[in-house]
């Protein structure tokens, strides 16, 4: 069977793999002139253990899975990768429910080696650290995830998998049994395909309005969530990730460490209507506040603009967090046809878990 991939961000790559590996002819189709240009670039590099997520839904079962996955594929492919535990802090009395709920929620979602600490267990491992309560997750870690695309894509192509950069996929149409993709770019024409999976991240909505026979009110509509980081430029004060309790939006103005250990925090939420990454050097004003609730000796002036990215979101504000989004063949009556739809954190760790979801639902 001959698929379409739209989308060389780490969900279509991972979907291509999947789909290279059953034995299929894939062809990822990328607007951009690499891999990875949005949102797998500009995220937390965080693999998530999977605490917050509703029991049951797709988030959950596909971020447990998808780590389990992930660390096996970073362990076969030497893909650079620490599991070093996070830690989510309450930092006032509360907060603790909000913890405690947290760890209820996660043992039902098969999360394995968590742990509730007082705030003096929680310091014996991490001195520099106020809190009154805590939740020790051991299997979060964290990845290169620009080697994990590089990674996936070098299996597609030894699969004979190709990757068409600078070619934008515009239209999908119906011919008998077949999807024509119409494409823009240097290479524009018509591709015939047994199958589309779209993973287009910020455009996937747009594409899916574009698909003939496609019901126009099934494309939701796209949410976009800015989130700023900022660097420390001291030398870093803890081992593991802290993430606050969550707040509306995200998880929080957490702490994470890169692979050579340095600190960095983010991200906030910024509702946005476009596309900008750049970072507003007076955001940081909010982040020392937040950050002192967990590390109060954090010095002025210590953190430095780093980069940004943004959320497609299918909620708004006030509006409770939606599941991932997989319209597949027997959501809306297509063959061949899987869209993709608000594809967001855990994506990265997930990503694995649902490129077997993907191809499941193709029969592949």
């Amino acid at each position: 069977m001959s698929i379409l991939v739209v989308g060389a961000g780490i969900v279509g790559l991972a979907s291509a793999r999947a789909l290279a590996l059953r034995g299929h002819d894939v062809v990822v189709a990328e607007a951009a002139d690499s891999i990875g240009t949005g949102i797998s670039s500009r995220n937390s590099e965080v693999i998530h253990a999977g605490l917050y997520y509703p029991t049951d839904s797709l988030r959950a079962r596909h971020c447990v899975e998808g780590r389990r996955r992930l660390y096996a594929f970073c362990e076969s492919h030497g893909v650079p990768h620490a599991r070093l535990g996070k830690l989510v802090v309450a930092t006032a009395e509360a907060e603790e429910l909000a913890i405690v709920a947290i760890h209820e929620r996660a043992r039902r979602n098969g999360v394995e080696g968590l742990r509730l600490l007082t705030g003096a267990e929680a310091r014996e491992i991490e001195p520099n650290l106020a809190c009154t309560r805590a939740l020790h997750s051991p299997e979060t870690g964290i990845i290169d995830s620009h080697a994990l695309m590089l990674a996936l894509q070098g299996e597609i192509e030894t699969r004979g998998g190709m990757l068409a950069f600078r070619t934008p996929v515009e239209r999908l149409l119906r011919d008998g049994d077949a999807w024509i993709a119409l494409t823009g770019g240097e290479a524009a024409g018509e591709m015939p395909f047994d199958a589309v999976v779209n993973a287009a991240s910020f455009g996937a909505p747009a594409l899916a309005a574009r698909t003939e026979g496609y019901e126009p009110a099934r494309p939701p509509r796209l949410v976009l969530a800015k989130g700023s980081y900022f660097s420390y430029a001291g030398k870093p004060a803890f081992r593991r990730l802290v993430y606050p309790a969550p707040v509306e939006g995200g998880l929080g103005i957490h702490l994470t460490l890169d692979l050579a250990g340095r600190m960095r925090f983010g991200p906030d939420v910024e509702w946005t209507d476009g596309l900008d990454f750049t970072v507003d050097p007076s955001r940081a004003d909010a982040f020392y506040g937040a950050i002192r609730r967990y590390w109060p000796a954090l010095p002025d002036g210590s953190l430095v603009p780093d980069y940004a990215g943004i959320r497609p979101k299918l909620t708004g504000p006030g509006e409770p967090a939606e599941d991932f989004r997989i319209d597949g063949p027997r959501e809306h009556g297509l063959p061949g046809l899987v869209h993709l739809f608000g594809i967001e954190s855990p994506g990265l760790t997930a990503s694995l878990s649902l490129a077997e979801d993907v191809a499941d639902r193709l029969n592949a």
